[in-house]
């Protein structure tokens, strides 16, 4: 069985998701898909010009996937330009925050993402090891976001 890909962690989700080339109509001109991460590490490595370990460090990935993640979008972002293709900004592996959670009855703790704290806070999300509902977020959020978007028991806004 395949080892599941792991959640990368990005700061900044675009407000343009499409970029076109200009003067071309959007329906005949092919697209290259770059996925969230990747715009993260194109952020992260060319804009703030952090080196890859920090890089891969605020992704909370390996220093080798943070170099993959880069090539492919590079490569992407190189194709649209030379060739005049649109890029569309959508998906992939990520999350806003990873937050440590914990299981009030057996007591085992873990990493989580974020995406999955609006299940635990309605019930539906269960301990991986003992199955239990009683699961709660060990930062001490009351009632309102940590570090901007983890939550225990508040509103979730994306």
């Amino acid at each position: 069985m395949a080892r599941p890909t792991k959640w990368r962690k990005i700061e900044n989700i675009p407000t343009v998701p499409y970029f076109v080339p200009s003067e071309t109509e959007v329906a005949e001109v092919p697209e290259n898909v770059l996925k969230l991460e990747e715009l993260e590490a194109v952020r992260l490595k060319d804009l703030e010009g952090l080196e890859q370990g920090e890089c891969a460090e605020k992704m909370e990935v390996s220093r080798p996937t943070f170099q993959r993640i880069l090539l492919s979008a590079r490569e992407k972002i190189a194709d649209s330009l030379i060739n005049g293709k649109t890029i569309h900004v959508e998906g992939g592996n990520f999350t806003r925050n990873i937050c440590p959670v914990s299981c009030l009855e057996c007591g085992k703790e873990w990493m989580e993402s974020f995406e999955n704290l609006a299940s635990i806070r309605s019930g539906e999300y269960a301990c991986p090891s003992c199955g239990s509902k009683q699961v709660t977020c060990k930062r001490n959020c009351k009632g309102k976001f940590c570090h901007r978007n983890c939550c225990r028991f508040g509103e979730i806004n994306k």
